[in-house]
């Protein structure tokens, strides 16, 4: 199971086209509304999640949670305390913690970039805390994940299928959206 947390003011590219690459994949993933059950991203779209924060379980069946940036959404995530949650769940039990833009300072706040190869929106870099700075679109270090913007928001995406089922995978749903 992948949850992709929105909240108020997400950048709608770096939640939906990750979340579109990875069902093509064959991942199971709900896009989980922690503002409600209709979130509007920072360009002013409602999106109808999946499902709300109150529904999520955090159990063996979560392999991954995805937080997308945008602003205030990051922020957002950030102050709640399910999405919280589900990150020290994932980072105590070995799963998955992937973040774009700006939600990787969530991470880094947490101090779970410490020594680790990261990447993140210009202007964020300095809240991973610790991290090593690669300018990459979309960085993989251990269960850590991060992508650089909504540019970067289909190699974010493919990272996210690599670590989940691997590089041949990713290849074949690459070539089937005409990425390679």
């Amino acid at each position: 199971m992948v949850y992709v947390f929105l909240a108020d003011g997400f950048e709608e590219t770096e939640a939906l086209a990750p979340v579109d690459i990875l069902r093509r994949a064959g991942a199971e993933v709900l896009t989980v509304g922690v503002t409600g059950r209709t979130v509007t991203s920072s360009h002013r779209i409602p999106v109808t999640a999946d499902i709300t924060k109150d529904e999520i379980k955090l159990d063996d069946e979560l392999e991954l949670v995805m937080l997308p940036g945008g602003m205030p959404g990051a922020n957002n995530l950030e102050a709640d305390e399910t999405v919280q949650s589900a990150i020290d769940f994932c980072a105590a039990n070995d799963r998955y913690v992937a973040a774009i833009c700006a939600a990787p300072k969530i991470l880094g706040h947490k101090g779970l970039l410490r020594g680790r190869k990261a990447t993140c929106f210009p202007g964020f870099e300095a809240d991973l805390e610790g991290a090593e700075l690669t300018g990459e679109l979309a960085v993989t270090d251990g269960r850590f994940i991060t992508g650089k913007g909504a540019g970067a928001a289909l190699a974010f995406g493919f990272a996210l299928v690599t670590a989940l089922f691997g590089e041949d995978k990713a290849a074949k749903v690459a070539a089937n959206m005409q990425c390679r």
